[in-house]
């Protein structure tokens, strides 16, 4: 029986919308102009052209990760096969594994982890906290695990493990070989690789890179590549093989055939994070963030995660009472063609904050489409005190850019918050 071509398939200027979608949800992130022309080139995976393309995104990467390292690694897919490289070349069976895990995608190194058939204790984090040396600590006497995995934002609940500078430094006082996902803060956040002591950073394209999903990167230490030289088993992967990845990224030979134009992406999202600096960069998310946050909080709704344990690259937002969360995202999505996300489990929803969504015009819209979108399904929202707030709080961080940036998140939520009490007893 001979089976015909279906008869069904629209071309996709008919499927997609006329009106492009302003992604503000937890990833995928808008991309630049630079990065989406770059991304329609295709060219000889191992001619002297990538060859030079290469050499550029390990330099500007090194950059990117604050390392030092000589085996920065591009992997052909997520986020997620990112981790699944750094995990399965680092772990062997047998091996004890400590995995704090506090949401969905701590939890899935974790699941990893048990899959490359590591001895698994897990540090169960409570929800909406973000894990504190001190337990970390005590497993890590008890346990004396090979490797520690953890993520630097859980993406999910929108919770940051603010102390992991100390984690890491602890960790690596009791020979560990630390893995940390840092997929949603990378270039969003200070992250020092190799002052901190981190083997192996985990990244994708597709979030605080403002790149394409498709092509990610793992950094290794060069304690974690002596590790992966001395491994006593055999790699069970092939395509996730870091030895066989390192024959492409460094020795210019053979792995299988790179995602080329992904690759010329993420070059040009990387060139275009060295000139605007990391230091510009990470004000820009922590301006960006708070005044959306500031926002949010004087519309008279509640963030999912308290202040000390919060993630500024996504942004937790409790869904009101009576609310259903699919139709507040349809109806965003619809009607003012701003997408959001929803959830693992919390009943929130989540806004990005990471790369090209870290722009004042962006938050505006987002904030009023989300706000109109609460008052027309009956929830008590004051959507002109949000705006104000939002631009209070983008003036009042723009005033203080010369106070240092470690102090500049404290005194500028102070502030904000002295700013929204103001506007409610106005109200």
């Amino acid at each position: 029986m001979r089976i015909s071509p279906p008869s069904n398939v629209e071309p996709l200027d008919s499927i997609l919308p006329d009106e492009p979608l302003l992604m503000m949800g937890a990833g995928p992130v808008p991309i630049p102009a630079r990065v989406a022309a770059a991304n329609s080139i295709v060219i000889n995976h191992l001619g002297d052209t990538m060859a030079q393309i290469i050499d550029q995104v390990k330099s500007m990467s090194s950059y990117v990760f604050q390392t030092n390292s000589s085996r920065i690694l591009g992997v052909a897919g997520p986020g997620s096969a990112a981790m699944e490289m750094a995990v399965a070349n680092l772990i062997e069976p047998g091996d004890r594994c400590l995995c704090v895990c506090n949401g969905f995608f701590s939890s899935r190194l974790a699941e990893m982890a048990e899959r490359a058939q590591a001895q698994i204790t897990r540090v169960i984090v409570e929800p909406g906290k973000s894990a504190t040396l001190e337990t970390v600590v005590q497993y890590l006497e008890q346990h004396k695990p090979k490797v520690l995995t953890l993520v630097q934002g859980e993406t999910s609940n929108t919770v940051c493990n603010s102390e992991l500078p100390a984690i890491c430094q602890a960790a690596k006082e009791h020979n560990c070989i630390i893995i940390v996902d840092a997929v949603c803060t990378l270039s969003t956040m200070a992250l020092h690789m190799d002052a901190w002591g981190i083997d192996a950073v985990i990244t994708g394209g597709q979030k605080g890179l403002s790149s394409i999903p498709g092509v990610s990167l793992v950094a290794f230490s060069e304690n974690a590549w002596q590790s992966i030289n001395n491994r006593q088993t055999p790699m069970r992967h092939w395509c996730l093989d870091a030895k066989l990845a390192d024959q492409f990224w460094y020795k210019k030979s053979y792995h299988y055939t790179a995602p080329v134009s992904g690759v010329l992406a993420i070059h040009e999202a990387l060139r275009l994070i060295c000139d605007e600096t990391l230091e510009s960069r990470f004000k820009r998310h922590l301006r960006s963030s708070l005044a959306f946050q500031a926002g949010v909080e004087a519309m008279g709704h509640t963030l999912y995660v308290e202040e000390e344990h919060r993630l500024n690259s996504v942004v937790g937002i409790c869904v009101p009472d009576g609310i259903k969360k699919e139709d507040l995202l349809g109806t965003m999505s619809n009607r003012y063609r701003v997408e959001i996300s929803g959830s693992f489990g919390a009943n929130i929803v989540r806004v990005g904050q990471m790369g090209e969504q870290c722009r004042a015009h962006n938050i505006f819209r987002t904030l009023h489409a989300l706000g109109a979108t609460l008052s027309s399904m009956g929830a008590e929202v004051d959507v002109p005190a949000g705006v104000s707030a939002l631009e209070k709080s983008l003036q009042k961080f723009d005033n203080d850019h010369d106070v240092g940036y470690t102090s500049l998140k404290a005194e500028h939520r102070a502030d904000v918050v002295h700013s929204q009490t103001q506007l409610k007893t106005t109200a």
